[in-house]
């Protein structure tokens, strides 16, 4: 049940056999998987230990995605998953609104995020209605949006989507609140962001996977030359 008066994180999850697709030159169609749940599966872990959140909804119609939310208590809701970014967050945003909530949406391809990121996005939300987002690392994209009601401001997602935001959230009489978080901020969706991931240290399951695909790989081409 999705209480009123909450602030929830909502985290849409494509059909990850099909996940990553820019990504295609440096690892195969598993790997691309495998990745996409790793860094699922770090935000997940980071949501469940931030503090103040009521609850995480998963919008998705992906089985593998689901039974990982399942093991963090998450809610898991079909409406929408089929409409791409938009669509999901839309659908969840209508449901949390219904009830009073809130609601904060980030993608699941952001596996540095940390709790203290989460809880710094949380302070930053001081009254209803408000609007705080979090841009991607190259100002573009929208990697954390808080909109408290849930559906205080029309959302539409893109590689180009900050900006058109902040004008939404005007156009509906709220100010937005702005936060740089680099965590947040570095999404994973080309080689590029896959590299800038590599250069910072972490325990997370993503790095964990990415170095054990790489040794993977190396040892298989050693042993192929022999």
């Amino acid at each position: 049940m999705i209480g009123a008066s909450a602030i929830w994180a909502v985290v849409p999850v494509k059909d990850t056999t099909q996940a990553k697709q820019r990504l295609a030159t440096a690892l195969s169609a598993q790997a691309r998987q495998e990745l996409a749940l790793a860094m699922f599966e770090d935000v997940l872990d980071t949501l469940a230990a931030a503090r103040g959140l009521a609850g995480i909804l998963i919008v998705t119609e992906d089985q593998a995605a689901a039974e990982i939310a399942a093991r963090y208590s998450a809610t898991c809701s079909r409406e929408g998953a089929r409409n791409g970014h938009t669509g999901a967050v839309t659908a969840a945003a209508r449901r949390l609104s219904a009830r009073g909530a809130a609601m904060l949406t980030l993608p699941g391809d952001i596996p540095l995020v940390s709790p203290d990121d989460i809880e710094r996005v949380l302070e930053a939300h001081c009254r209803a209605p408000g609007f705080t987002i979090v841009p991607a690392r190259d100002e573009l994209g929208s990697n954390a949006i808080l909109c408290a009601p849930a559906a205080a401001v029309p959302l539409r997602f893109g590689e180009n989507s900050f900006f058109p935001h902040l004008a939404a959230a005007r156009a509906c009489g709220i100010e937005p609140t702005i936060l740089h978080l680099p965590r947040i901020g570095l999404d994973i969706d080309g080689p590029d962001d896959l590299a800038e991931f590599l250069k910072v240290p972490s325990r997370t399951r993503a790095r964990r996977f990415l170095d054990g695909y790489a040794r993977d790989r190396l040892l298989s081409t050693s042993e192929a030359q022999r």
